[in-house]
C-alpha cells in the first residue's frame, strides 16, 4: 500500500472510508490490526522521543488525524487524500458494528466519561455488543485488563488514553491477543459520551476543528505551541529533499 513519509513517519495513503473498509476487512479476516491516528503533536513527540517513534513503527496502519498533516504532505510535494480520524473511524465502525453485531471493548477516560460512553452506545448501536470497558485509571504494572481482552476476544479495541498511552498500552500487549483491531482515539469518548462538543460541520469542512476546540478549551494553548514547530521541521525536510512518497 502507498504510503507518504512525513519526518519519519509512514502516513497511509487513503480516504476516511477506504480505511474503515479496510478495516472491517480485517476484522472479517480476523487479522489483528494496530492503529495510530497521528497528528502534528504525535508526529514531534515521535521525532523527539525515540520511545514513542518505536511505538509507531509497530503500528499496522498510521493514519493523518489533522489537517496539519495533510498539508504537511502538500508541501512535501505529495499528497493525502485528506484526514481520517479517529473520532470518524470510530463512529463509522459503530454503525457497521450495528449491522454487523460487532464485538467491542473500550478503555480510558474516566469512569463517569466511560460510563456515559458505554450508555450511548448501548442506546444508539443496540446490536454493537460492549463485551466490556474500563476506565483510563489502573495500575499500569498490576492489573488485568489485557488478559480480560484476550478472553473475551472483541473485534475492536478502542483505546482512549491519550497520546502517547494509548499507543504505548497498544504496543506493549499487543502479542498477547489473537484477533482485533487495536485503535487509539484519543478524546472520541468524551464526544461520544457528550462531555465535549465536537465543531460544527462548518469549521470541520474549512479545516478550523482545531481553532474551535482551542477557542472552547483555551487550556490546549500551550499543547498548540507544537505546530509552529512541526511546520518549520517539514519546510526543513522540504530543503533537505526528505519525505517522499512510498
Amino acid at each position: 500500500m502507498r504510503h507518504v513519509t512525513i519526518m519519519g513517519v509512514p502516513f497511509l495513503h487513503i480516504h476516511q472510508q477506504g480505511f474503515v473498509d479496510l478495516l472491517v476487512q480485517r476484522i472479517e479476516q480476523q487479522e489483528k490490526t494496530f492503529v495510530v491516528t497521528a497528528n502534528p503533536e504525535v508526529v514531534m513527540q515521535a521525532n523527539e522521543n525515540p520511545t514513542v517513534m518505536n511505538y509507531l513503527k509497530q503500528a499496522t496502519y498510521i493514519c493523518a488525524d489533522g489537517i496539519g498533516v495533510v498539508k504537511a504532505a502538500q508541501i512535501l510535494g505529495e499528497s493525502l487524500p485528506g484526514r481520517v480520524t479517529g473520532y470518524d473511524t470510530m463512529v463509522r465502525l459503530l454503525e457497521i458494528g450495528q449491522q454487523k453485531r460487532f464485538k467491542i471493548y473500550l478503555l480510558g477516560a474516566q469512569k463517569e466519561t466511560i460510563d456515559k460512553t458505554v450508555a450511548n452506545i448501548h442506546k444508539t448501536y443496540p446490536n454493537v455488543e460492549v463485551v466490556g470497558y474500563h476506565d483510563g485509571f489502573f495500575d499500569w504494572n498490576n492489573n488485568s485488563i489485557a488478559q480480560e481482552i484476550a478472553t473475551l476476544q472483541p473485534d475492536l479495541v478502542f483505546v482512549a488514553l491519550g497520546v502517547p498511552r494509548q499507543e504505548k498500552w497498544i504496543a506493549e500487549n499487543l502479542d498477547k491477543f489473537s484477533k482485533g483491531v487495536f485503535i487509539g482515539v484519543g478524546g472520541s469518548f468524551d464526544v461520544i459520551a457528550g462531555t465535549v462538543k465536537r465543531a460544527p460541520v462548518i469549521w470541520q469542512k474549512l479545516n478550523l476543528e482545531w481553532f474551535y476546540r482551542l477557542l472552547r478549551q483555551p487550556s490546549r494553548f500551550v499543547r498548540m505551541l507544537v505546530l509552529p514547530r512541526f511546520a518549520l521541521k517539514v519546510f526543513a525536510s522540504k530543503l533537505k529533499g526528505q519525505g517522499t512518497a512510498k
